[in-house]
């Protein structure tokens, strides 16, 4: 068959047939995008928040806003709106993620996954180490999460700025590294940042979770059921003192990772309906009349559906809201960080902000180049094709860049702490800046331009 020519197109986003991403593709494409963007609004929050519209910025964010009927309602500010409700969506695109690294991506085979992991598990422990020999004491202790975290948008967009100069076998090691990264956050939100527990609402959850599991084991694959009882397990789970956004994990977890359709069954049947939409396009060629045709397209359409996956289709649907709408929401409404500059020094040398800088941007650097280099020396694994450790040295330095996740651990340390709260941001913010310029700068020179 010739290959289609400009001419060929009746419309020019039709050309999108002739581009085929693999997921992985398209996650750090929209990803790297997410990033690019969360930097705008990180930007724009920091203007506003330090502009004219300060005052009117906190107080819409503690704008109270209710919904429900008449005898249950949920009432909080635009605030824990947007952290305890739209980003239980964010969780559970990501632990959409999750379920499909660990199930048929880089974490699915113990031979690629062993070097993320472990790459991983030195990225968490030795921040939170550093930050703890800092704050060993006392209520700025609650912070020693949040230098564990990694942004994978924020990361993949700075590293998608150095281009051919870095391997595509090094945007996957990070995917799978902040992958594992995710995974140990929500572990350590679920164990450690839990508030006082509500036996009834916490039982609630547990059914809804009982029933969502059998749903998949009934082989349920409509989306439907599994949201509408997702939406009870949220509200559970707000009321029983387990932080809300965990209800995004447990839900993902259970969406149906096999697909309707065998892929023999598929193939079958669809060349047969290509062949007899061939035959019918023949006798009529204005589709519009041609209600054989139509009706074997939507055959054809509906067996597209059913080949797939539950929960890689709902993967990519929710990827657009999640990158491009959520996060950035997340970004404006929790980035704002004023500045007072008369005692920026003293924020800056305060022992939480140090503690979240040296554990981003030191401790990052330490866990995973150290973890990983340590990991190959004794024949445990080995470095991707194409990297060598200066790769690993950049990606340990992007791996401080720790802004969504960390801000949201922020919050939930210093909830009763306003200050401590705000000298946080501050040093995530700072942490976040240093490691993706040093880690930019050192791949940027360490590194020539690939040919792959």
């Amino acid at each position: 068959m010739n290959k289609l020519t400009e001419k060929d197109y009746s419309a020019p986003w039709e050309k999108a047939f002739d581009r085929v991403l693999t997921p992985l593709e398209e996650f750090i494409h929209r990803q790297t995008t997410s990033g690019i963007l969360l930097m705008l609004c990180a930007v724009v929050a920091l203007y506003i928040a330090n502009g004219p519209l300060s005052e009117a910025y906190h107080h819409f964010l503690e704008t109270p806003f209710t919904i429900g009927l008449p005898g249950f309602q949920l009432s909080k500010s635009v605030h824990h709106w947007i952290n305890d409700g739209l980003m239980a969506m964010f969780f559970f695109v990501i632990g959409l993620e999750l379920k499909r690294e660990i199930l048929v991506g880089e974490l699915a085979d113990p031979k690629q996954a062993i070097l993320p992991i472990i790459a991983a598990i030195g990225g968490m422990v030795v921040p939170v180490l550093i930050y703890i020999i800092i704050n060993p004491e006392g209520h700025t202790f609650d912070g020693w999460g949040i230098p564990m975290a990694t942004d994978i948008a924020f990361a993949l967009g700075t590293l998608a700025l150095l281009g051919k100069r870095i391997p595509s076998s090094l945007l996957t090691f990070l995917v799978a590294l902040a992958i594992v990264d995710d995974l140990g956050a929500v572990m350590v939100i679920a164990l450690f940042y839990t508030e006082t527990i509500s036996i009834p609402a916490l039982a609630t959850a547990i059914v809804m979770l009982g029933v969502l599991i059998a749903l998949n084991l009934g082989g349920i694959r409509s989306a439907l059921p599994y949201m509408l009882l997702g939406l009870v397990l949220w509200v559970a789970m707000l009321q029983s003192g387990v932080h809300a956004t965990l209800a995004g994990i447990f839900l993902a977890f259970t969406i149906p990772m096999r697909p309707k359709y065998d892929p023999v069954r598929f193939l079958t049947q669809m060349s047969d309906l290509v062949e007899q939409i061939k035959q019918s396009y023949q006798h009529e060629k204005n589709i519009v009349i041609n209600d054989e045709v139509r009706a074997r397209v939507r055959a054809l359409g509906e067996g597209v559906r059913l080949v797939q996956a539950p929960a890689q289709m709902l993967e990519q649907k929710m990827h657009l809201p999640s990158a491009y709408i959520i996060i950035p929401i997340f970004s404006l409404a929790n980035a704002g960080v004023p500045i007072d500059w008369a005692s920026f020094g003293s924020v800056v040398t305060h022992p939480v902000s140090v503690g979240i800088i040296g554990g981003l941007v030191v401790g990052k650097l330490i866990g995973i180049a150290g973890f990983s280099w340590v990991a190959v020396k004794l024949g445990l694994t080995t470095l991707p094709p194409g990297l060598n450790f200066n790769h690993m040295v950049g990606v340990a330095l992007m791996g401080g860049i720790g802004f969504t996740m960390s801000i949201f651990i922020a919050e939930l340390g210093f909830a009763q702490h306003a200050n401590d709260l705000l000298i946080a941001k501050t040093g995530i913010l700072i942490a976040s800046a240093l490691a993706g310029i040093t880690g930019f700068l050192w791949l940027y020179f360490t590194s020539t331009k690939s040919v792959e």
